[in-house]
């Protein structure tokens, strides 16, 4: 069977650039400009007014309508592109590939046109050639490949329609294979798949062909050719790893062949915190992990300060870690509050680093006195499109809300909310449950609360608890609920997988909560079991302005009786002759007795007075002696 070979041009002029609105390209849009005037569609009355236009202007107008009708052109009557998937990515051996194309939005009448990408060096893309049994296209969404054994690229497109009406083609996508073809290969300089933040790369292209380019494939999803990141000399692509992206990268040749794939990425360690939450006067190990681990490291250790400027984290070296350290662990004391860390190592004279570790936080339930995160609705669990805010407090003109969600995703809220000001507003899908927190522009982090999102039917249940800590004492109450309706009868409450409640109550009520309680909780209803979540308790704090207070019902009534005592003292001395003077004295120091009991003075109950009168000349202490019965 005959191949059909399609060939996908840029629209370019000459030079392969971009086709300019310039004075040199006006006759085409003055032609086009005249046919919409006399074809009705602008009013000839206005014709006048558009000559009298100034150049530049009428420059400016021809051009749109230039573009108006180029895009017209290629855009009538197609459809987008659909979406080509492949799998596996990575090919091993004798093992089959499945291209499927999708459709969006599904709709039937389609037939499918599947295709070999060939590398285009001259024109910079690539052509396209028909794979076996796809010219006049094929039912089903699907086409596999038998025996694949060298890296290929592939796409498809779709038609439907008498005659035919075609898409446009989908993007390239590719399966990559490790081994080397007898006409293109690619070795790598350094020659090992993780590379230093010091390393001059050289990836060179060998085989039949005198030309070549290195193309690369990053995680984001980037194709690009090594002019874009490095130089390109002859059949070598050299770059520095302070400028490289982690992706795959292959040789393609000007006869159309592709080498061996090979996936590059910057030594990274792993860095591991434990606990995950905080718990009052924990303290937090960091293991900083080199994969596969070898000797001479040294460990750098930094914390995370938020950097609303640019949306990202600098990072600050912890203390005792300038130089760094001999040990892969460090452990911090004293930490309260939500923090993030990275690490990095290095070795070597002069010493060469690894890249920095991916952020890992300790969270805290704690309010932060400069930064607070707060949940409407207040409660963990929530329904799949609920709306939700989530709004930060503190000391902060400027704020950030960020999420580490089940499936290890770190990302902010301009992702999947809406950040106005100081507040995120976003709808709950299953995928949102995780952790949340603000971010302050001063560089603080708030307390950080749990998600979590029903993932059942509308008919599920969810736990209403708390969000934030209870306090040792405090009350609280559980509730289950559906969708439609807030509170629900006959609940089943259970505490750490045990049934804690079944006997018709709605709510689940803890009148003087305890560090017992601490746990998960999850409710049952007609058959419908919630999540569960975690109630967090804390320790109640004395304050002590208040605890005075019980010492206040103990020296009041002691401070009357003492002053009753006092005053029969004095009326018992002055009938007895004592001068008038010294009884006046006497009764002036006992009322500053009585006054320093009100305020608490705890001395006076020890030693009243001293008698500097003693028949034997010695100072004598008078002790009150005072029995309560």
């Amino acid at each position: 069977m005959k191949k059909t070979k399609h060939k996908i041009m840029d629209f370019r002029g000459a030079n392969n650039g971009p086709l300019p609105c310039t004075s040199e390209k006006q006759p085409y849009a003055a032609v086009s400009a005249r046919l919409l005037i006399q074809s009705g569609n602008i009013p000839q009355k206005h014709s006048d007014t558009l000559s009298g236009l100034d150049v530049r202007m009428e420059q400016t107008l021809l051009c749109v309508m230039e573009l108006l009708l180029i895009s017209s052109l290629f855009h009538c009557g197609h459809a987008e592109g659909p979406q080509l998937s492949v799998s596996p990515s990575w090919l091993s051996p004798g093992s089959s590939v499945t291209l499927r194309c999708e459709i969006k939005p599904l709709s039937a009448g389609w037939r499918f046109y599947w295709y070999k990408a060939v590398p285009d060096l001259l024109h910079k893309n690539y052509s396209y050639d028909l794979l076996p049994g796809s010219t006049a296209g094929t039912e089903h969404d699907s086409y596999i490949i038998h025996k694949q054994t060298h890296t290929a690229g592939y796409v498809c497109r779709a038609g439907r329609g008498d005659p035919v009406d075609y898409t446009d083609y989908s993007e390239v996508k590719f399966v990559w294979s490790a081994g080397s073809h007898p006409a293109a290969s690619l070795t790598v300089s350094p020659d090992r798949e993780q590379h230093f933040t010091v390393d001059d790369i050289s990836l060179n292209c060998g085989g039949s062909s005198a030309e070549w380019r290195v193309m690369r494939f990053t995680g984001g999803g980037f194709l690009s050719d090594c002019s874009s990141w490095g130089t390109m000399t002859g059949s070598r692509c050299s770059l520095n790893s302070r400028l490289y992206w982690r992706g795959v990268y292959w040789c393609e040749s000007g006869s159309g062949e592709f080498s061996n794939a090979v996936n590059i990425t910057r030594e990274r360690p792993v860095l591991s915190v434990s606990p995950s939450w905080l718990s009052p006067g924990s303290s937090v190990t960091l293991r900083c992990e080199i994969k596969p681990p070898s000797a001479g490291w040294r460990f750098y250790w930094y914390k995370v300060v938020p950097d609303r400027l640019y949306n990202l984290y600098s990072y600050n070296v912890l203390p005792g870690s300038t130089a760094g350290t001999e040990h892969d662990s460090y452990i911090i004391h004293g930490q309260t509050h939500t923090t993030g860390y990275v690490c990095r190592a290095g070795r070597g004279d002069p010493e060469y680093h690894t890249d920095y570790s991916q952020p890992k936080f300790v969270w805290s339930a704690d309010v932060h006195p400069a930064a607070s995160l707060k949940l409407n609705p207040d409660r963990v669990q929530h329904f799949r499109y609920d709306s939700v805010s989530l709004n930060c407090r503190g000391n902060s003109a400027k704020w950030m809300v960020r999420r580490f969600t089940e499936l290890g995703h770190l990302s902010r809220c301009s992702y999947w909310g809406t950040m106005i000001g100081s507040s995120c507003n976003m709808n709950m899908n299953w995928y949102d449950s995780g952790v949340y927190w603000c971010e302050s522009g001063s560089g603080e982090f708030s307390n950080t609360v749990n998600i979590t999102v029903q993932n059942d039917d509308d008919d599920g249940v969810i736990l209403v608890s708390p969000v934030h800590p209870v306090t040792e004492g405090a009350s609280v109450s559980l509730s289950c609920r559906r969708r439609e309706q807030n509170t629900l009868s006959s609940v089943s409450f259970y505490h750490n997988d045990k049934l804690l409640q079944h006997d018709g109550r709605e709510e689940l009520n803890i009148s003087a909560v305890s560090q017992s309680d601490e746990g998960f909780y999850k409710c049952q209803h007609a058959g419908k079991t919630s999540q569960q979540s975690w109630m967090s308790v804390t320790a109640a704090v004395s304050r002590p302005e208040n605890s005075s207070f019980p010492l206040l019902l103990i020296v009041g009534p002691v401070a009357g009786i003492v002053f009753i005592l006092l005053i029969l003292l004095c009326w018992y001395r002055r009938s007895k002759g004592f001068s008038t003077e010294q009884t006046v004295n006497q009764c002036e120091n006992q009322q500053q007795v009585y006054s320093s009991l009100l305020h608490g003075d705890i001395s006076v109950y020890e030693r009243i007075r001293r008698n500097e009168n003693s028949p034997d000349g010695q100072q004598e202490d008078d002790y009150a002696v005072i029995s309560l019965t």
